[in-house]
């Protein structure tokens, strides 16, 4: 213990100056999150209802898919797309494959939320919307997922704060986001440890802010449904 250099693990000064660089790859790191979590959703809902159809069509591509996205590590799917889909003569800028990877990765655990949900709507509420002439449709908006949201919400929160912890491997493949920015400052002053930390209460605060918005909308359903 006396050889450890406890002054050498975090400069106040390098933080301070380096923070509004560091912060400048924010929309990045949020373009990611956000917009892969929405289509997510979108893909996520659609594969759900394909994972519990009655056609084997449907049912089983799905089952694959899901079962494919959530044993494959997405710092793999990164690579394939921006560094394998060139081989085949298809390029693919770094912050578009990132978008594209990790969308179609959360739909995969997305969609298994949304299945869970759905199930867990009382099987009684379908046959009662068929009983007064409700079509698929008119049952699934009207009745069963109104109910179903307030089931999806904490773990449908809980993808969104793993996206955007996830979107630090983006810098891998060149996104210049917060994590990547940090990197480049580390590098420069030989120092990378107090931008390790920096970036990493970057993140805290980014994942604390959205566990409050998670908290809100949790209490909000539980009110009014």
């Amino acid at each position: 213990m006396d050889g450890i250099r406890w002054d050498l693990l975090f400069n106040p000064e390098l933080a301070w100056e380096s923070l509004p660089f560091v912060m400048s790859g924010i929309g990045y790191t949020l373009l990611i999150s956000i917009v892969s979590m929405a289509a997510g959703l979108v893909l996520g809902f659609f594969i759900a209802l394909a994972r519990t159809s009655k056609f084997g069509i449907l049912s089983w591509p799905a089952r694959t898919y899901i079962s494919f996205m959530r044993g494959v590590p997405i710092l793999v799917i990164l690579f394939l797309l921006y560094f394998g889909m060139p081989v085949i003569g298809v390029q693919i800028p770094a912050v578009n494959a990132a978008l594209i990877a990790f969308s179609i990765n959360s739909a995969a655990y997305i969609a298994e939320i949304i299945r869970s949900s759905l199930s867990s709507v009382d099987k009684g509420q379908w046959e009662s919307s068929k009983a007064l002439g409700l079509t698929y449709w008119q049952t699934m908006y009207g009745v069963v997922l109104p109910q179903s949201v307030r089931i999806a919400i904490p773990p449908l929160g809980n993808v969104y704060v793993d996206i955007i912890k996830a979107t630090s491997l983006a810098a891998i493949i060149t996104v210049p986001d917060i994590f990547q920015r940090a990197r480049i400052v580390g590098g420069r002053e030989f120092d990378f440890m107090t931008m390790y930390i920096v970036v990493a209460l970057i993140y805290w605060g980014i994942c604390s802010l959205m566990t409050v918005f998670q908290n809100y909308l949790e209490k909000r359903y539980e009110e009014y449904l």
